[in-house]
């Protein structure tokens, strides 16, 4: 069966994150109100499926009406390109996928966070403005690329407007650790996770 050439495209997320105060966002949330294009509100709530390589996740994405399963070949704190796959679902079927995967017992750490978030478009480089009861506030800076060989050229960009903005973006062992920290966490308080 022939696809259109546009969904056959490898995508490869390069991305980074930084951290920060109440006061913080606020100053980034008006200057990218004033200097960026507004992508618009991107709330959602997400099921996390996490393994020691990759990570799996129902997506119902409340502001936009949609939802998805998305796989990403990648850990946050394992380095900053994370391939991904992803499958369109409707959000009627975002409980039954959460279902159906927590049945499957493919992994027991399993996590369930919503996020406040607003996205914007700056020089290049696509920003997410966000809230979550487990990141608090942050912000995630992302290119995405059809191959490896523009991964370098992608940092650079997001590298040189995350300096303009002033923010200091978390080292691969300072994520490594937060995510650790936050699993643990989560075990404890949900020792069977959703079984």
């Amino acid at each position: 069966m022939n696809q259109p050439k546009s969904e056959n495209k490898r995508t490869i997320e390069i991305e980074f994150r930084s951290m920060f105060t109440k006061t913080e966002y606020d100053r980034l949330k008006i200057f990218l109100n004033k200097n960026a294009k507004d992508l618009g509100e991107d709330d959602k709530d997400v099921y996390f499926f996490l393994f020691p390589d990759k990570l799996l996740k129902v997506v119902n994405n409340i502001s936009k009406g949609s939802a998805k399963i998305v796989l990403k070949l990648n850990r946050i704190g394992k380095g900053s390109n994370f391939e991904e796959i992803e499958i369109p679902i409707s959000q009627d079927f975002v409980e039954k996928a959460v279902e159906v995967f927590t049945k499957l017992a493919i992994t027991d750490n399993i996590m369930h966070t919503p996020q406040t978030r607003n996205n914007y478009f700056y020089k290049g480089v696509e920003i997410a403005l966000k809230w979550s009861p487990v990141w608090q506030y942050h912000l995630e800076l992302e290119i995405v690329v059809n191959n490896e060989s523009k991964k370098e050229k992608a940092e650079q960009k997001i590298r040189k407007v995350a300096d303009e903005l002033h923010l200091r973006l978390m080292t691969e062992e300072e994520l490594a650790k937060f995510v650790e920290k936050v699993e643990t966490e989560n075990k404890k308080k949900n020792p069977k996770s959703f079984s």
